[in-house]
Formats: structure tokens, sequence, C-alpha cells
């Protein structure tokens, strides 16, 4: 009798079984000292489960090498029915010999239409890359692929070009994550994985980790040409933090990103470059012309963002009609008081909105900037999930007053997560939050951090006491130290 799915947490749990009765297996093996032979031994045994159509191992931290890495895959060829395979052989020293060996046991699987391959911090070159993609590439029912190769010894030399062309030879691709962050890439390596990328029309779904990298605005530029090709493009993950984005690199991205009017779900991230405000709110005018976007996360804090260019973006977002989740990330600028209220303004005109997540800790808004903030949000009469990070804004007691009172008018709000911690609320504040928060009438989870707020251990129960006269609460949370 076929088995639909067995997980086993130890390889010798799984040798006494019936191997070709399984049609789906998950080994999770990690940090158990496999070696390259007990690697060897998986496979040989894998190769018996003649019914398998999906796989998952999870072998992550097992000193397995090139040997064992090749080893463990080459039988698989005959597990003819194997459709779908998640592999994690991260840090295990296999290099570029069991990179080599790994892409060439996986070009025989010719069923696979879903594959994961997790190899971060391997020792892997670029012999090891170009062996790999030019072997996947030979697989021709391969329709979603995530290979995240973060932490290895990749840069752009000639090499790393040859690599990714391949990849364009991938045509029926639909969904693609490719993770390559702090892996040495300047805009010379992403000149070549955008060519790469352009050929792959058919992807839907492309997630791009380039994170620590040094791609620069030449790098985006190369991005952008290639984004424009993705007329089928639903979901769209940009992870290009710490890359020395500048302005003219964040109006390509912004130019190009307009253009995909099929974008429902787009996560940017671009924290930690070097983008003014003028360029962030014009990445923001781009989005809202992507009219059928639901669901944003917009990252862009630690970079140059003032007052007035915040509310330019909040007016921004403010025309994406359909939006209804929302992530924006502003931390470490300087969008101060003025910044914060206007913000607020902006979102209250998103009417859609039922999941928002705003973090603008370290901005200075003080007690006005949180008042005029929380004011605009109470007028998101959808807003059912808000999580609120004011950590370190010289919030005082009336502030936090103040925002309690404005959040109270949120009629249909049941989960709250506000952080208030390295401010100055004092006790009175936070006993103040409590008693408004209270007449939330549909509040049922509270998760409050109030650390760092001068509040000492014999107030805390008074202010617990105040939190709990509310009703509806079902779950409370409140840390008093960070």
């Amino acid at each position: 009798m076929l088995q639909q799915k067995k997980q086993f947490y130890n390889i010798e749990e799984f040798l006494n079984t019936s191997f070709q009765s399984h049609q789906v297996i998950h080994i999770a093996e990690c940090q158990s000292k496999l070696g390259s032979i007990g690697a060897i031994g998986l496979g040989f045994v894998l190769q018996k489960c003649t019914n398998l159509s999906n796989l998952k191992l999870s072998l992550c931290y097992n000193q397995i090498g090139a040997i064992g890495a090749s080893g463990l895959c080459s039988e698989l060829v005959n597990c003819n029915k194997l459709t779908n395979f998640i592999l994690d052989l991260s840090v295990n020293q296999i290099g570029n010999e069991g990179t080599s060996g790994l892409g060439s046991a996986l070009a025989k699987c010719t069923n696979l239409s879903n594959l994961e391959l997790y190899l971060v911090q391997n020792n892997i070159g670029l012999e090891g890359v170009q062996d790999l993609f030019s072997d996947l590439a030979k697989c021709s029912n391969l329709s979603n692929l995530t290979i995240d190769l973060r932490n290895n010894q990749i840069s752009d030399e000639v090499a790393f070009c040859l690599s990714f062309s391949a990849l364009g030879k991938c045509t029926n691709l639909s969904c693609l994550a490719l993770v390559l962050n702090q892996s040495q890439i300047s805009a010379k390596g992403v000149s070549c994985l955008g060519l790469a990328l352009s050929k792959c029309t058919s992807i839907q779904n492309l997630t791009l980790d380039l994170s620590g990298n040094q791609i620069g605005d030449e790098g985006i530029s190369y991005l952008s040409s290639a984004l424009v090709n993705y007329d089928k493009l639903s979901n769209l993950t940009l992870e290009l933090s710490s890359n020395k984005i500048g302005a003219i690199g964040a109006s390509q991205l912004g130019s190009a990103l307009e253009k995909c009017t099929n974008l429902s779900n787009l996560t940017l991230n671009l924290f930690w470059n070097k983008i003014d405000g003028e360029s962030a709110s014009g990445i923001g005018f781009a989005i809202a012309k992507c009219i059928n976007l639901s669901y944003l996360e917009l990252l862009i804090g630690g970079n140059q963002i003032g007052a007035n260019d915040t509310s330019k973006l909040g007016s921004a977002l403010a025309k994406c009609a359909n939006l209804s989740n929302l992530t924006l990330s502003l931390l470490q600028n300087q969008i101060g008081t003025l910044g914060a209220s206007a913000l607020g303004f902006a979102l209250a005109k998103c009417t859609n909105l039922s999941n928002l997540n705003l973090n603008i800790r370290e901005n200075q808004i003080g007690d006005e900037g949180a008042s005029g903030l929380c004011t605009g949000l109470a007028k998101c009469s959808k807003l059912q999930n808000l999580t609120l990070d004011l950590n370190e804004n010289q919030i005082g007691a009336i502030g936090a007053s103040d925002l309690g009172s404005t959040l109270s008018k949120c009629t249909n709000l049941s989960n709250l997560k506000l952080n208030l911690s390295d401010n100055l609320i004092s006790a009175v504040g936070a006993s103040s939050l409590g008693l408004a928060l209270a007449k939330c009438i549909n509040l049922s989870y509270l998760k409050l951090l109030i650390g760092q707020s001068g509040i000492n251990h014999s107030e805390q129960f008074k202010i617990m006491i105040n939190y709990l006269k509310s009703k509806q609460l079902v779950v409370l949370h409140i840390n008093f130290y960070y």
C-alpha cells in the first residue's frame, strides 16, 4: 500500500520502512555528522523508492563534502516519478566538485518540475555555478526553481556570465528564486544575470536576492531592463539592500516597475542605500501605477528621506486603490513630526487596508508626530491587523495617551503589536495608553513593548490592571524590558 507522506528525523527509522511504499518523503537530519559515506548510502537507498514523487532532504551541517554530494543524488535517476525535489546541503564543504556532480545528477532527472537547492556557504566558486546551471538547463520540464547560493565565492568574471546564460535556456520557468547575497557581484555580473532573465519570459513569480553586493546604479539599470520583459509577472521580490544604489538607480527601477502592470504582490527591499526622498517618492508613484497591487512590502530604512518626501511617498501609496496589505519601513531616516503626521494623513486614504505593518523607529517624531500618525490610521475603517514600531522616537506620556485615544477609534482592529521602547512615556503614559486601548471594542490580541521607558517594578502591576480592563482581549503580552 502506498504511503502518501512520511517525515523522518532519523535515517535509521527510514531504513526500516518499505521503500516502494513511499510517494512523499521528508528526511530531516541536520547536524548529525552524516559524512560522505552516510550521504552516499542514503542515495543508494533512495533509488529503491521507485514510486517517489516528492522528496525533501534537510542535510545541512553534515560534513558531506564533494563526494557525498555527488553520490547522494547520482542514483536518483532511478526514481523516474520524481517531480518535486527540495535539497538543503548548506554548510557541507561541497565546493565546485560537489556542485558539478550534483548538477550532473539532477540533469538526468528528466521529470523534475519543481526544484529547490539550498547550497549556502559551501566554498562554491564560478566553476561550480557554471556547471550547475548548464546541467539544470537540461531539465526541460522545470517550471519552479529556487537556488540559494549565498555566502559562497562567486564574483562576476567571464564565467559568471556563462553560468547565467544557461539559465536563459530554462524557457518553461514560471517561478524563479535566486539568492546571491554577499557574493561579490557588481554591475558587470548583474548585466549577465539581467540578459539571462530577459529570456525567461514565462516567469510569473520572481524572487531575486542581491543584497550585500556592489551593483550600484549601473547594476539596477541592467536589472530594470530585464524586468520590463515580464508582462506575466504577478509576484515580485527584490532584495537589494546595501548595494550603493542612488537616485539614478531608484528612478530606473521605478520606471521598470510601473510597466509590470499585472503585479499583485511586491516586496522591495532598499535598506541601507543612498536613496534620497525624491527618489523614494518617485518609486512610490511608480508602484501606484501597478493597478492590481494588493500586497506591498516597501523597505527603505537607512536612507536619506525627510518629512516632505515622506508626505509625497504616502500620497503615492494612497493611489494604490486595491492595496489591502502594506508593510512600510522608514526606520532611521529624518521624517520628524511633520513627516509622521503627513504619512498618517496619506494612509487614511488607503481605504481598503486591512493589514498594516509600519516601522518608523528612530525618526524623532515626538508626541505630536505619534498623535498625527495615528489620527490618520484611525480613518482606515477596514484595518484589522496593525503592527506599529515607534521605538526611540522621543514620545512622552502625552504622546502615548493621544496615541491610545486615536487607535481606540479603529473599530475593526482585532490585532495590535505596538513597540514604544526607548521612549519617555513613563508609568503615567503607559497607564493612559492602556485605558484608551480598552475602548477598542474588537481588540482581542495586544502585544506591547515599553522597555527602557522609566517604569519601575511597583508601577508595572498597576499598569497591567488597566490593560486587563479590556473585556475583549484574549491575548495580552506586555514587555517592560525590551
